[in-house]
């Protein structure tokens, strides 16, 4: 057993649980993390597909009693279909879009400029968000997660739609553009969860059936440690914002995604990042 790797293993997968669901970027704390490890090879982008499914499974577990209560509720229950229809309608945009330009995405916008870039464009559209908010005074329109509307769905679908460029973060853009159209700053982030599950489940799948053929049984205490560590991070770090958002704003968040949209430009151009795809 490689002790080094398993280390990295572990590593990794912390910073990916920490960092899915707040709005920093996940894949830009992955690229540097997995370059400052020398972890940049075929296997690792096998194993950023395992540990962002451990970080989502956490989602399904803090959840597990709402979702019960949604599938359960299917047939009786318009609440329970509402909020069903929502996440479908929501995700939508996000896999079309995803599936017509991923090469195109992958090949021009995986670069330290594009990254940085969306990091600071996304830390400023949060500064101007949350001013927006405290200068107008309006209250949110929608303040549970089971009100949200058809259209409300939809314009936060689109919104996710941002997130297909790498640096922009999916929770960023999901919860931020709820809270422009009118959602209140839990509701936009439990909202942001529950999208999260079919869109990471899915490219969870697409992932693996792309690059199944780099997988080997000898990889799977690997895997299985990222996973876990995943796993464990995010439910930590899911429970910690929703209490968070009950009290602070997401500025810090901002200010934090500008100093590291810097940070990646500055040490990707001297050299000092691997930029693997």
């Amino acid at each position: 057993m490689d002790w080094i790797l398993m280390c990295k293993a572990l590593i990794l997968g912390v910073v990916e649980g920490l960092t899915e669901f707040l709005p920093v970027s996940s894949t830009g704390h992955l690229i540097v993390a997995g370059s400052l490890l020398n972890y940049t090879n075929a296997q690792s982008k096998v194993f950023d597909v395992v540990i962002q499914f451990g970080a989502i499974l956490a989602i399904c577990w803090e959840y597990r009693r709402k979702i019960g209560t949604i599938i359960s509720g299917l047939p009786t229950r318009p609440d329970a279909r509402r909020l069903a229809v929502n996440v479908v309608i929501a995700t939508i945009p996000a896999i079309v879009l995803g599936l017509l330009f991923e090469k195109a995405i992958k090949s021009v916008l995986f670069s330290p400029v594009p990254v940085s870039v969306a990091l600071i464009v996304g830390g400023i559209v949060i500064l101007w968000a949350e001013a927006r908010q405290r200068d107008r005074g309006v209250a949110p329109t929608v303040t549970s997660v089971d009100d949200l509307s058809y259209a409300d769905a939809l314009k936060v679908g689109l919104a996710q739609c941002f997130a297909l460029i790498p640096g922009t973060s999916r929770s960023g853009a999901t919860i931020i553009g709820g809270m422009l159209f009118g959602l209140e700053r839990r509701v936009a982030t439990e909202f942001s969860f529950f999208l999260a599950i079919p869109i990471i489940f899915g490219a969870t799948l697409y992932e693996l059936a792309k690059y199944w053929r780099t997988l080997s049984v000898n990889d799977l205490g690997l895997f299985a440690v990222g996973l876990v560590a995943a796993f464990a991070s995010a439910f930590v770090c899911v429970r910690w914002l929703l209490r968070y958002v009950a009290t602070h704003d997401f500025t810090a968040f901002a200010w934090y995604r500008i100093g590291f949209g810097l940070l990646i430009l500055i040490v990707g151009y001297s050299g000092g990042l691997s930029w693997a795809e």
